[in-house]
């Protein structure tokens, strides 16, 4: 009777553990994932105090759990190192390592195409965006906004050519571009998984994701912020880095730089009539001797060259692009991955 009734206590136990079991697993799996996507360039100043303040952030927004996906971007440093450690104390944390550095958008591109999350946040490792805003950018998409772009308001520590270039850029990528680009952005956001899964679909290689996310539409909503001074360490963006970045953005969105050559064709032809009409008009006048008439002719001559020049320049952009498409080669190449499966992958 007794060994009856300890048997019927075990069953109802076992049942009762399995029950809570299932329904801590029923829970666990209709929680909300964010994934935070952290490109890293030779940030062994950052990386440490950068993982510490997202994952103080992230473990306090309730009904979430949550990945960070840092991406090395061939650092010959001891940023590596020093994320290894970390993926190893905390198994939520995901390394991608390139096998050379292959530039800011292409790791963002190889974290986009790893995230398992529901909202995705994309953020600089030097912590000028601050981790801390995650959770009110969480309000918002929980509220229905597909893309939620931060704005800048003001730029800590930042000098006033940078601050001159940087609206200068927004204004000729929205002169030129067929899609607006909303100015005072960076990559700083959160999007949508199903926004994710369609720039992850698109087939170009040299992207521009700030203009991409611009481009796929949804509901899009910006989230204003004051902007920090760079935690440790030096920006990875010089002014190369930086014209490089304004080309991708004009050449990737828009062919009116083709059109703007076409117009530069007529004025240089009116232009022309215009010196044809001076010149028969002075011959027939006598108005100035040949001496006289040389200045212009050069000025006309090196003005026409440097159209031309400039022409070609253009359209030699496309066709490198069209060129590069072609090659059909891999945006970037994975070295080693840590805590995403066993093997790697190469997109």
């Amino acid at each position: 009777m007794h060994i009856r009734r300890l048997e019927s206590i075990k069953i109802i136990t076992f049942i009762t553990l399995e029950t809570i079991e299932l329904s801590m697993k029923g829970m666990y799996l209709s929680m909300k994932k964010v994934s935070v996507v952290v490109p890293m360039y030779y940030e062994e100043e950052v990386a440490e105090e950068c993982y510490k303040r997202l994952k103080k952030v992230l473990e306090n927004i309730n009904d979430y759990d949550y990945e960070i996906i840092f991406i090395n971007d061939g650092s010959k440093d001891k940023t590596l190192s020093i994320l290894i450690n970390i993926a190893n104390e905390n198994k939520k944390v995901k390394i991608i390592s390139f096998s050379r550095n292959f530039g800011h958008q292409c790791a963002v591109t190889a974290g986009l195409q790893y995230v398992t999350g529901d909202a995705i946040v994309i953020i600089d490792a030097d912590l000028q965006d601050p981790p801390e805003l995650i959770p009110e950018m969480l309000k918002l998409w929980e509220e229905g906004n597909d893309v939620i772009y931060g704005k800048r308001k003001s730029r800590e520590g930042e000098s006033k050519f940078k601050l001159l270039t940087a609206s200068m850029f927004y204004r000729t990528l929205n002169a030129l571009s067929d899609v607006e680009i909303p100015k005072d952005t960076g990559d700083f956001r959160l999007v949508d998984r199903k926004v994710v899964d369609v720039v992850n679909s698109l087939p170009e290689h040299n992207k521009f994701l700030r203009g991409l996310f611009s481009w796929v539409g949804f509901k899009q909503t910006p989230f204003e912020y004051e902007r920090k001074e760079r935690f440790a360490g030096k920006t990875k963006y010089p002014l190369k880095k930086m014209l490089k970045l304004a080309k991708d953005g004009i050449f990737s969105f828009s062919i009116k730089p083709l059109k703007i050559v076409g117009t530069m064709g007529i004025i240089s032809l009116a232009i022309s009539v215009i010196i044809l009409i001076y010149a028969v008009l002075s011959y027939i006048f006598n108005w100035n001797n040949v001496t006289a008439g040389w200045t212009s002719t050069m000025v006309t001559i090196t003005f026409l060259d440097g159209m031309i020049l400039i022409s070609l320049w253009m359209i030699g952009e496309y066709i490198g692009r069209i060129y590069d498409e072609t090659k059909r080669r891999p945006q970037y190449i994975i070295e080693r991955m840590f805590n995403i499966g066993d093997s790697d992958k190469e997109e």
